[in-house]
């Protein structure tokens, strides 16, 4: 049986929206304490901290003000993640470079800020990857590149924690969320576009969660049965 998620400290980054607002209900519903990294407020009192994630030191700086204000964490959803799209050479420099950092640098960045914490209780990490960082498509170049690195990083993240805090690679396809609302609108997806829920994507970071201790959920792709970017 699954070990439950009551009473466990976890620390959502991109917490306010999206993706990773789904997975605050989700612990916060379970009887677990969510905390969350972002540039905005989460909803219902959540403890956070403001942080622009492209500045991966304020975003270790950050990790580590939330887990010593509650004494300690017990695991890490790395669920930020921003995209741009467009052809390589009409993204500006600056804007791909943003998205790498905080898709990518930022994900590293946390995860090695929580490290002690997460050593300390035995913790479990969750990143978030994409099926485009599985499946590579046109004038997706920053966010494909950034997932792909998820991808790896998070493998070899396993390796070298292996016995000591649990590891998970998410790869989700694309949700009902605002993810897609500033895009131009040849980017954004058409009133046919199948997507996942993303409480139901949730669910699967819950199942990561609850694992008990010494059983490792190291991959997981969740996306909707008729999902064009998997496999």
């Amino acid at each position: 049986m699954n070990a439950p998620v009551t009473g466990r400290t976890v620390l959502v980054s991109g917490g306010s929206s999206g993706l990773g607002a789904a997975v605050v209900a989700a612990v916060a519903a379970s009887g677990g304490r969510p905390l969350v990294l972002d540039r905005q407020a989460p909803g219902d009192g959540v403890p956070w901290v403001e942080c622009d994630l492209a500045d991966t030191r304020a975003a270790e700086a950050a990790t580590r003000e939330l887990a010593e204000r509650v004494g300690g964490l017990d695991a890490v959803v790395t669920a930020a993640g921003i995209d741009v799209p467009g052809r390589l050479a009409d993204v500006p420099g600056a804007t791909w470079e943003r998205i790498v950092t905080v898709d990518l640098l930022a994900t590293a960045a946390v995860i090695r800020a929580a490290l002690p914490f997460l050593a300390a209780s035995r913790g479990t990490v969750v990143t978030v990857a994409s099926t485009l960082g599985v499946k590579a498509v046109s004038d997706a170049t920053a966010y494909c590149a950034a997932k792909f690195g998820v991808v790896g990083f998070t493998r070899a993240l396993a390796a070298e924690l292996a016995g000591t805090v649990g590891v998970t690679l998410l790869v989700p396809g694309g949700m009902r969320t605002a993810f897609f609302d500033d895009r131009d609108p040849q980017y954004r997806p058409g009133p046919e576009a199948i997507l996942n829920d993303p409480g139901d994507t949730a669910a699967a970071v819950m199942f990561a969660l609850s694992q008990p201790a010494g059983c490792a959920v190291r991959e997981m792709v969740v996306c909707a049965e008729q999902e064009t970017s998997y496999p």
